[in-house]
Order: structure tokens, then sequence, then C-alpha cells
């Protein structure tokens, strides 16, 4: 068994664990262990613009906003932009500030008739840290050390 299949075997489990609709969930690390093994993987950020500019960028991903910031109003174009910005065959990595929205987006790409879709647990920042109000101090893309860039 290649590392590819072991990879999302395990974003399987997860999800019927959960029993969640899309095929499966990866955290950080796994998401973009599988961007290196599998060329023709997607890492789809759907933070908003705001969000992008203000805590830094995701390098190779494809950007197309659930919600727009101010008032995070839903992107009534977001499928539509989505099929234009990605080959219909590929593996989809949606991935938000905590892994909340992108497990929305994941479930409406799937409920679409869109296969190959998975939720990046944690997100690009994680959760917050009650004990100082802080994200990024206990899980995430940037707390696992992984590449983004500010600006």
């Amino acid at each position: 068994m290649g590392r590819i299949t072991e990879l999302l075997d395990t974003a399987h489990g997860r999800s019927q664990t959960q029993s969640w609709s899309f095929a499966g969930a990866l955290l950080p690390h796994e998401a973009y262990e599988l961007m290196q093994f599998a060329p023709g993987t997607r890492l789809v950020d759907i933070r908003s613009h705001a969000e992008i500019e203000l805590n830094g960028t995701l390098p190779g991903a494809v950007h197309v906003e659930w919600q727009s910031w101010p008032g995070w109003v839903p992107n009534p174009h977001f499928l539509v932009q989505l099929a234009q910005a990605t080959d219909p065959e590929s593996l989809l990595l949606f991935i938000c500030r905590s892994g909340h929205r992108s497990h929305r987006a994941a479930a409406a790409c799937t409920e679409a008739g869109r296969g190959n879709c998975y939720n990046v647990l944690e997100g690009f920042e994680g959760d917050i840290n009650k004990a100082t109000g802080h994200r990024n101090e206990l899980n995430g893309w940037k707390y696992r050390g992984l590449p983004w860039s500010q600006g």
C-alpha cells in the first residue's frame, strides 16, 4: 500500500466515523503531504479576501471565497467559480481559518455532485486557545510550520 492510499484511507475513515457526506478529512500535515505525492491535488482556500490579506496566503492554493467580508455574505457563485478554477477530476482539499467553513464547503460540493472533496481539519490558523484568546497556538496549518507567506 502506498502513502497516497494510506493518507486517503485515514481521511475516509474520519469521514465515515463522523458520518460526513464528503470523501474525507485530513490534518494539515497530511494535506500537505498528499499534495506532494499527488500532483493533481488542489488546495482550495475558501477564506475571504480580507482574511488572506491580513493573515497570510498559501502558496499554490486556489482561492474561491465561501463568504465575503464584511458581513460574511455567502458567495452565490462559489460552485461555478470552483468549477472554473479546478479540474473536475482533481482531489479538492478545502481549507479556511479553523476548518468549520471548509467543512461546509466540502459538503456543499459533494452534494452538488463533485467527488473527491476533503476538509482540512484545524484550518489555516487553528482553534482559539481559551487561555490566551489567540489562534496559531494549538493547531492549524501555520502552527504546524507548513508553507505560507504574509501579504
